[in-house]
This record gives structure tokens, sequence and C-alpha cells, in this order.
């Protein structure tokens, strides 16, 4: 283990830098290194640490999402609510729904495979979207009409929600036994979603009582707010619950009610520099994970089904942000914003073929296609169009965000 170690801290802080310096993002030449030294194509990552890949990527993921929730202010979500609620569902539907269709057609699929195809592609990637828009609210861009807050929250509902249906037409399809029928577990997404931010809410507010009654070493704190965001991701996934999204509660509810307090900054500061390390696994992990001959098995073909069903998620896009108060400009990019697929692509794209769903082959094989095209896709337009996109913004000492250089944003 330790040689693949020094493959993932050497080659993947140099890959980042030198994407950097050319002014493409990081995460783009950790991928690259990922797919390289991966079991697929040089395999130079040992065994022993591919076989732990899934759970040092979930733990990566973690700790992105408390970030993601140490930076969600009560007052903005509220006023950003109804458009978030919208960006989670509208975009994922009109996306997965084009691919199912596009399946029917061309793949011969059933409605029930095409479903499964379709929602696995339509889930965006928490891992790509998030620390993109915790950077860009960091940088004051786009924060007069809260754009990145925006995208953030509806991102990380998006997740549960295209997962949920992908399980939903995966029972239909016979991958799973399950017992409740399609209208059930359609009626428990809101369930999952309301679930999983209430038993966040309440791991966090236990810690807030902890921390304030006992002094702790910022480590100690440290530890015991990644340990409670493994707790209730676990729970999450025993219960049913939309973990991922507990664990953001668990971070909002910390700001919220230790705001003032030391040990919040502390701990922001803390999660930054082990995100520094953890960004190596995640993204060079996802990389490994990739298997570009499956992905060669689905062609032009596979690749049209990609551009039309991101062409739909677009659109989804632009109908979920309709009457929300952003520029076209802004609209844009959040649906630039929106393009990355990684995280779920490479947890569940090989579901259905372990499953012994027919055309569980070529459902993999686009999954991966999907990763390899709209993971850099997606991070290069971020980074590209944002200060173009998007107003620039400075905090002033009343808290709120003020236009410092604005773009062309006419409604």
């Amino acid at each position: 283990m330790l040689n693949s170690l020094l493959i993932i801290f050497f080659l993947g802080l140099g890959a980042k830098k030198l994407f950097e310096k050319f002014k493409l993002p990081g995460l783009v030449g950790l991928v690259l290194v990922g797919i390289l030294t991966g079991p697929f194509v040089l395999n130079l990552l040992e065994q022993d640490i591919l076989a732990l890949s899934t759970e040092i990527r979930l733990l990566a993921l973690i700790i992105i999402l408390l970030r993601a929730g140490l930076g969600l202010d009560r007052q903005i979500l509220t006023r950003i609510g109804s458009s978030a609620i919208k960006m989670s569902a509208i975009p994922g539907i009109f996306e997965g729904t084009t691919i199912m269709i596009l399946s029917r057609i061309f793949l011969d699929f059933s409605w029930a495979q095409a479903g499964v195809l379709g929602f696995i592609i339509a889930a965006v990637s928490p891992a790509v979207v998030v620390p993109s828009m915790l950077d860009l609210r960091d940088r004051g861009l786009g924060m007069d009409k809260n754009v990145p807050i925006l995208i953030l929250a509806g991102a990380s509902i998006d997740d549960v929600f295209a997962i949920t249906v992908f399980t939903v037409f995966l029972g239909l399809a016979g991958g799973t036994a399950t017992e409740a029928t399609p209208l059930i577990s359609f009626a428990m997404i809101p369930v999952e979603i309301v679930g999983g931010v209430l038993l966040g809410l309440i791991i966090g507010y236990l810690l807030v009582l902890l921390f304030n009654r006992f002094t702790l070493h910022r480590i100690e704190q440290l530890l015991l707010v990644t340990g409670s965001g493994i707790v209730v991701t676990l729970i999450g996934e025993a219960v049913s619950l939309a973990g991922l999204l507990a664990v953001m509660g668990l971070g909002f509810i910390l700001l919220e009610k230790g705001n003032g307090h030391d040990y919040i900054s502390q701990l922001e500061e803390s999660l930054n520099h082990l995100w520094l390390g953890a960004q190596l696994f995640l993204f060079i992990l996802i990389g490994a994970a990739v298997n570009i001959q499956v992905a060669w098995q689905a062609g032009a073909l596979g690749i049209m089904m990609i551009a039309l069903g991101l062409t739909a998620r677009s659109i989804g896009v632009l109908v979920a942000t309709w009457r929300s108060g952003l520029s076209w400009n802004e609209r844009k990019f959040c649906a630039a914003a929106y393009l990355p697929k990684a995280t779920v692509q490479a947890a569940i794209g090989g579901v259905p073929l372990a499953a012994g769903i027919p055309g569980g082959e070529i459902i993999l094989a686009i999954a991966v296609l999907s990763i390899i095209i709209t993971a850099p896709l997606g991070a290069i337009a971020i980074k590209r169009l944002a200060p173009r996109l998007l107003n620039q913004c400075e905090l002033t000492e009343g808290g709120e965000w003020k236009v410092e250089s604005q773009r062309n944003n006419d409604n």
C-alpha cells in the first residue's frame, strides 16, 4: 500500500499543480492520474488500496460535505429554497427521461432497463460540484444572488432523487427483490430527504452541546465532527435515509448554533486542510475506477446519448431557474455547473451488470463514458465561465455581499 500512497501523493500533487499552472482545474489532472495508474491501464495502484476505494472516496465526500454544511447560511437557504428544490429534481427528470427514450429507440431496452440507465446517468457529481461551488463562494463569485449556494444545495438533493428512481427501475427490471411498489418508492423520496436532514440536525445539535460544555483541542473537535459525519452516513444507509444530506445538515447546525464561537472557524480551517489531502484520494480513486476499454464499447452511440442527455439537463436547469430572479448569464452558468458526472456513476454503474440485468454491459460502458466526458468538461466549464458570467462580489462589514464587478447580467 505504501507504493500506492507515494503514487497518490507525488503524482497527484504534481498533476494538480501542472493543470492549475495551465489554468485548468486540478481535479482533471487527478482523474487522469487515476485512470493511467489504475488497474485498467498501467496497473500501478495496489489491490489493497483499490479494495478500500469505495470507503476512502466516501470519507473524502464526507469531508467536503461537512465543509459545504458549514457554508450554508439559514437566511440564504430561506431565499433560495424553492429554486433549490426545483433544481434538485427538474434537470434530472429531463435528462433521465431523455436517455430512457433514447435507450428504447437505439438500444431496444425495455422501459425498466432504460430507466436504470437513464437515472444512473442523470445524477450530477457532488465530488466535482461541491468543492467548485465552495471555491466560488470563497472568491465571492455570484454571491450577490447566492448562485454557488443554490447549485450546491440543488446538486446534493439531485443525487438522492436520481439514486432513488434508479433503485425503483432496478427493481422493475428484476435486479432487486423489493416489496415496495414504484408509487410507494417515489413517495419515499421526500421522506428520505427530510429524514436525512433531521438526522444530521440532531447529531449536530448534540455536538454543539458537547463543544459548549467541554473544552476540546481542535484536533479532538475535528475527529468528533468527522466521526459524526461517518455515523450519520452509516445510519442513513441502514435506515434508507439520505446520509450525505445528513452530513450537510450536521455542518449546517454546527454553524447555526455555534456561530460566534471560536471552534467554528477552527473547524472550517481544519476541514480545509484535511480536504487538501482528501481530494487527492477522491479524484484519483474515481479515475482508477474508470475502465477505458469498457467505455470504448459505448462508441459513438454512447457519446450521442450522453450529449443529448446533457442538452436535456441544461434545458431542465433553465426551466428550474425561470422566474428565480437570476439573470440569463447566471442561468447559463447554472446549466454548465450541472454537467459533471463521476461519483454516482462510478459507484453504481456496475450494479445492473452484477445483478444480471440484460444489457448491463452497455449500461456500464455508457456510465463510464459519461465520467470520462463530463467530469473534465464540467470542471473546466465551471472554472472558465464563472468569472465571465457571475458578478464579482465582496463581503461588507455588515455581512452582506456587495457587487464589486458586474458582468452583462441583463435579465
